[in-house]
C-alpha cells in the first residue's frame, strides 16, 4: 500500500526516484471505485498511483496502490490538473495509463488530454455525447431505444413540461456531475409547480442545463447495467448486472447487484455505444418501467463506477481488458458467471434502518463472508472489505463513524 498520501511535490519526487518494471496505472479519484480498479490492475502486477484532491478516499490504504498524492482538483482548476499530470508522467519511465473513476476526471483527461499519458477511451466529443443526456436522449430516439419522457427546459417552458408530465416529476441535469457539486445530488423530485420554479432558479443560476423527466414507474429490483469495454476494434467484453438493491431505496446508488441474463440490455447499450462511436469502459444504465412493460435507457457513465469488480469477479475484466489495450498487449477474456457483490457499509444501514426491507443475502453468503470465506470463492465478492486487505475498510469506517470526510457520489 500507499506508505502515505503525498502532496504534488511529494509525489512527484517519490516517482522520479522510483523505476516500474511496467507501465503504472493512474488511478482517480481515489475512493471506492478507484479502489476496485486498483485491485483488479494489482492482480496483474500493474503499479498504480492513485491520485485525488486529499487523502481521505478509501483506497490509498490498499495494498493494490504503490503511491498516492494530491493533485489540483480539475473542477477548481483544469489547466493545473494538465500541468501536475504531466509533471507526474515526465518522471516515469513508461507513458501511464489513466482511469479516471469519476465524471470530473473523465472530462479533466479528455478535455485536457496531458502529453505522456496513455487515455484508454475515446476523446472529448465522444465522451461529451455520451454523458451529456441531451444528446444521449437524441441517439436512443434515432436508434429506437426507449427512454423516460424528457423535455429540455432551454427549449421547453418549465410549465409545459409540468403539463405534459404531471406531479411528481423529476428535475435532472444534462452533465450531472457539475448539478452533484452545486446541489449535493443528481437527480431532484418535485411535487409541485412551486418546487419545480425553485429548481429551476437554482439551475439558471449556476449556469446549469436540466430537463424535466416523468418520474418512471420503476419495478424496484429490476435495474439492470451492460459492464462493457469497447476496444477500439474487436470484439466487447461484456457482463450485465442487476441492481438488486439501491440504498437510499428510491434514488440511491447500487449496493447489492447480481448477474442476470438480459440480452435485450446488451443489445440495446451495444447499439448506443455504437452510434456515438464510444470505445473504453462504460456502464449503461436501464430501468424497468410498468407502464411501458419494458426497459427504458437512464444514463451512460463513461468510466468505471462503483460496483465494477462484480464484472471482475464474474470474468469480465474490464480494467485489465482497458489496460492491455493501451499498452499493446494480448487480453484473452474469460467466460463469465454468476457472481454477486455487496456494499456492506450501505447494506448494512438498509438492514437496520428500513423495517419493509427483506435480506437478500442468502445464509451460506453471510457465512462465506463472516468467516472471510468469500475471497476464495468466485461467486461473491464486496465493495470494500476485503480481510486480505483491510486498510480501505478501516479507512471507510473512520469515514463513516469518526470525524472524517470523504465527498463521492458513489
Amino acid at each position: 500500500m500507499a506508505d502515505e498520501f503525498r502532496s504534488f511535490e511529494g509525489l512527484r519526487r517519490t516517482l522520479a526516484e522510483t523505476t516500474f518494471d511496467k507501465p503504472p496505472a493512474i488511478v482517480c479519484n481515489a475512493h471506492v471505485t478507484g479502489l476496485s480498479v486498483a485491485r483488479a490492475l494489482s492482480a496483474h502486477d500493474v503499479p498504480v498511483i492513485a491520485i485525488d484532491r486529499d487523502g481521505l478516499g478509501v483506497a490509498p490504504p490498499s495494498d493494490a496502490v504503490d503511491f498516492a498524492g494530491r493533485v489540483t482538483f480539475p473542477l477548481d482548476d483544469a489547466a493545473g490538473f494538465r500541468e501536475d499530470v504531466e509533471a507526474l508522467a515526465a518522471e516515469l519511465d513508461h507513458e501511464p495509463v489513466a482511469f479516471p473513476c469519476m465524471d470530473e476526471w473523465v472530462h479533466a483527461f479528455a478535455g485536457t488530454e496531458p502529453e505522456g499519458v496513455r487515455l484508454p477511451f475515446a476523446g472529448r466529443e465522444t465522451i461529451d455525447a455520451v454523458l451529456d443526456k441531451e444528446s444521449l436522449y437524441a441517439k436512443a430516439e434515432e436508434l429506437g431505444v426507449p427512454y423516460p419522457e424528457t423535455y429540455r427546459l432551454s427549449e421547453t417552458d418549465p410549465e409545459d413540461a409540468a403539463d405534459a408530465l404531471g406531479f411528481p416529476l423529476v428535475v435532472k441535469p444534462a452533465r450531472k456531475r457539475e448539478f452533484e457539486e452545486a446541489v449535493g445530488t443528481n437527480v431532484i423530485e418535485v411535487a409541485d409547480r412551486e418546487e419545480l420554479a425553485d429548481v429551476t432558479a437554482m439551475a439558471d443560476d449556476a449556469g446549469i442545463r436540466v430537463m424535466a423527466q416523468e418520474k418512471v414507474n420503476i419495478a424496484a429490483g429490476r435495474d439492470c447495467s451492460l459492464a462493457s469495454y469497447v476496444p477500439r476494434s474487436g470484439d466487447p467484453v461484456t457482463f450485465v448486472g442487476n441492481a438488486r438493491v439501491r440504498y437510499p431505496r428510491a434514488f440511491g446508488t447500487s449496493c447489492l447487484v447480481r448477474a442476470t441474463d438480459q440480452p435485450e440490455i446488451e443489445d440495446r447499450a451495444l447499439k448506443v455505444l455504437d452510434e456515438t462511436g464510444y470505445y473504453g469502459i462504460s456502464e449503461s444504465e436501464f430501468v424497468y418501467d410498468r407502464d411501458r412493460e419494458e426497459y427504458v435507457l437512464l444514463d451512460v457513465n463513461t468510466r468505471p463506477w462503483k460496483w465494477i469488480s462484480l464484472p471482475v469477479q464474474a470474468g469480465a475484466d474490464l480494467p485489465g481488458a482497458a489496460y492491455a489495450e493501451a499498452v499493446s498487449e494480448t487480453f484473452e477474456s474469460d467466460e463469465t458467471h454468476d457472481a454477486t457483490w455487496v456494499y456492506l457499509a450501505d447494506y448494512l444501514k438498509l438492514l437496520s434502518s428500513e423495517a419493509g426491507f427483506s435480506d437478500v443475502l442468502s445464509a451460506g453468503q453471510w457465512e462465506s463472508l463472516l468467516s472471510v470465506g468469500f475471497e476464495d470463492s468466485d461467486d461473491l465478492t464486496t465493495g470494500v472489505y476485503r480481510p486480505s486487505d483491510v486498510g480501505p475498510a478501516y479507512r471507510l469506517v473512520k469515514t463513516e463513524f469518526g470525524t472524517s470526510d470523504y465527498y463521492c457520489s458513489c
